[in-house]
């Protein structure tokens, strides 16, 4: 390759890079602004909701649709999701599961959060009678986190055990039986459940458009630059 190829390869280089760049900036306002319509819509259907459907299994649920299902709580088999900050104190999500019929999969019930004490824990505190009940709520989901050390649930451990970010099949594993694909959280009247207050994901649509725009002006001030470079570059030549 001679010098005067290798010169015009090496002034290219810093116009792809930027090409690429330009392309990766708008990419990114593009999957926020994605974000921002999946959270309106979030938003619309949790407020929009109304009255509780009676719920079977293998029925379709939409999220934040709000259910009742009758069956009797499993006391013994219950979890305690830690690390959950509320109020800048640290506590436990309690999830226990819900015994529909004999052979169905089990729906796991979001209690509510209860705040973690300098004591070792008592687990009376959240026992429950195994009486038929109906419970009431709203569809949603385990909480999740960006990364996870570790095993989200200690084999073998006494119950209740504890779990750091586990998925459904981790519930399951553990329970050694099905789960339903969803959990409900309970409504915050129903009295079965500790502190709840279950709203949509705290970042709301604005916030993702704000962003979307940034990343589209950050591609479109880099664009305008290597334009100009370039025309800057051929006037020279």
């Amino acid at each position: 390759m001679n010098k005067q190829l290798k010169r015009k390869l090496l002034g290219w280089l810093p116009y792809v890079i930027g090409a690429i760049l330009v392309v990766q900036f708008l990419a990114l306002g593009v999957w926020q602004i994605d974000r921002g319509l999946d959270k309106r819509a979030e938003k619309q259907a949790f407020d929009s909701q109304a009255g509780f459907a009676a719920w079977s299994d293998g029925m379709d649920v939409r999220s934040f649709q709000r259910l009742k299902a009758t069956g009797h709580f499993d006391s013994a088999h219950q979890f305690l999701l830690e690390n959950i900050i509320i109020n800048s104190r640290y506590g436990y999500y309690v999830l226990t599961p819900l015994v529909l019929a004999e052979g169905q999969p089990v729906l796991m019930i979001n209690r509510g959060w209860l705040e973690r004490s300098a004591q070792d824990f008592d687990s009376l505190a959240i026992e429950l009678g195994t009486s038929r009940t109906t419970v009431r709520g709203r569809a949603g989901s385990l909480p999740k986190a960006g990364y996870r050390m570790g095993e989200a649930i200690t084999p073998d451990s006494a119950w209740p055990q504890r779990a750091v970010y586990p998925t459904l099949e981790d519930l399951a594993r553990a329970l050694g039986r099905e789960v339903q694909p969803f959990v409900l959280l309970l409504d915050p009247e129903d009295g079965h459940g500790f502190f709840r207050h279950w709203v949509p994901e705290e970042m709301g649509p604005g916030r993702h458009f704000a962003y979307a725009l940034q990343w589209f002006a950050m591609g479109i001030v880099l664009a305008a630059l290597l334009i100009w470079n370039f025309r800057k570059r051929g006037l020279e030549s």
